[in-house]
């Protein structure tokens, strides 16, 4: 870990947390602009380094453009920092009160952990980096090595942009390497860090975050399983429906999703016709290459265990051959599954996915007892089902995202977005999608009896000091 970036981060720091919201949100559309510009050269590097189609990357790189848009957007906000101002009350109930002026400032320097299914959107140029960059914070971002050329080719994109911006030195920087990444975790420069990937490795890097002598905020999300319970109502009106929309879902992207539904609960007595819809849609699916070796080998060895597991039923084995990965459908029984729930219900990233049958509406709720912490959770039902309700406040209590008769993949870069959980899910309760992700890399300063010219400009007054 070079003591120059660190050095160089700090100092970025002290004066972009001076600048005006509007020069940041200028910065913030130089980046964009440039990215956009510069699409021809990154995706091909991304196609052949992730193995994701050539549609799927220009719409993400798309999606990475009009996020950091969206955010300078927000920037220029009149809620952006929060300002509240509370005038010097002699006669406030309270034993009086003096001039107190609240606002949020930029953490410090961020460092940022990119992912390997999202190589433009959740990366070097992705949400965590966006985010962190409105906030007014330095990023040092940890380069994945499941695409390294792309880390390299998109953060010179985004420090060239930012250095016609005016940014100082050490707005940006690419960190590579695992050890360096861990010394940068424990570095007193750096004042708060994000994650998207594994549970073993956001749990890892969490507990080093949190043994520093300053305890700093991880953000971290790690996937789930994404329950999905379908309703008697629901699957007695839109059998043929919900098989297309689950295979679909399960499968985009080859299952490599962090919002995959992992496992849907269905009503026994209409289980058979659901599983051979189901069944025939994803035999239909091509073998697909997953995104590296690593995943592919997990994804096997994850597969390989709940298939054998005594309370599972293959429905479609799913194969890994010279053309890629083949999906598998598997099932068991609420009865089955509730003696086995730590096993049965643990994440399998990639293209598996786990049919539950139930009997009656108190187990649909009892399954939803099973849950602790997820991304999202589903409820696919009808109007007027005495179920929904109960069903859903239950749901609410675990899940970051509920979802109404629809499916969790595709995650909205909007102001209402919130994508995040509850642990395991995640490791904080604030979003890494849309503009209140920002929230996470600022912290709120109060100011008492300051005379004007010392207080941060969003706070001054005209007749104050």
């Amino acid at each position: 870990m070079s003591a120059d970036m660190l050095r160089a981060a700090t100092v970025a720091a002290r004066e972009l947390a001076d600048w005006p919201p509007e020069r940041l949100a200028t910065a913030m559309n130089l980046v964009a602009d440039a990215l956009a510009a510069a699409g021809d050269k990154l995706v091909p590097i991304a196609v052949r380094e992730s193995n994701l189609p050539v549609a799927r990357l220009e719409g993400e790189l798309a999606r990475t453009v009009f996020q950091l848009r969206l955010l300078a957007g927000e920037v220029t906000g009149p809620g952006y920092r929060e300002p509240v101002v509370d005038h010097a009350d002699p006669d406030w109930p309270a034993g009086g009160r003096p001039d107190l002026r609240r606002v949020l400032r930029p953490i410090g320097p961020v460092l940022v952990f990119g992912a390997s299914n999202f190589p433009f959107a959740f990366s070097v140029a992705g949400g965590d980096t966006a985010s962190a960059l409105a906030a007014g914070c330095p990023v040092i971002h940890k380069g994945h090595p499941g695409h390294p050329e792309l880390a390299e080719a998109t953060a010179a994109v985004v420090a060239g942009a930012l250095g016609r911006a005016g940014a100082p030195d050490g707005t940006f920087s690419l960190l590579r390497g695992e050890e360096a990444a861990r010394s940068a975790l424990q570095a007193p420069a750096v004042k708060a860090a994000a994650f998207t990937g594994s549970p073993a490795g956001g749990r890892a890097l969490y507990a080093l975050a949190a043994s520093r002598p300053d305890p700093i905020p991880f953000y971290a999300e790690m996937g789930s399983v994404n329950p999905v319970f379908v309703t008697p109502g629901a699957a007695a009106a839109r059998q043929a429906e919900i098989a297309a929309g689950y295979s679909d879902s399960y499968l985009l992207g080859a299952g490599q999703f962090c919002t995959k539904p992992g496992v849907l609960f269905y009503p026994a007595p209409l289980l058979p016709e659901f599983e051979a819809a189901v069944a025939e849609r994803v035999r239909t699916k091509a073998a697909a290459t997953l995104l590296n070796g690593r995943i592919s080998d997990a994804h096997a060895h994850r597969r390989a265990e709940l298939a054998a597991h005594p309370a599972v039923r293959v429905i479609e084995p799913g194969t890994d051959t010279a053309d890629g990965t083949t999906a598998a459908l598997l099932a068991t029984t609420w009865d089955q599954l509730r003696t086995a729930t730590e096993v049965l219900l643990a994440e399998c990233f990639g293209p598996t996915s786990l049919i539950v049958s139930y009997e009656g509406e108190h187990e649909l709720l009892a399954a939803a007892r099973l849950f602790t912490g997820e991304l999202t959770a589903t409820v696919h039902g009808e109007p007027g089902e005495q179920v929904a309700k109960p069903l859903v406040r239950r749901l609410a209590e675990f899940a970051g995202r509920v979802v109404w008769n629809g499916w969790p993949t595709g995650v909205a870069v909007t102001r209402a977005q919130h994508h995040g959980g509850p642990a395991p899910a995640a490791t904080g309760t604030f979003t890494s999608v849309g503009t209140a992700a920002i929230r996470r890399f600022q912290r709120p300063v109060a100011y008492q009896n300051l005379p004007g010219e010392l207080l941060p400009p969003l706070l001054r007054e005209h007749d104050h000091g």
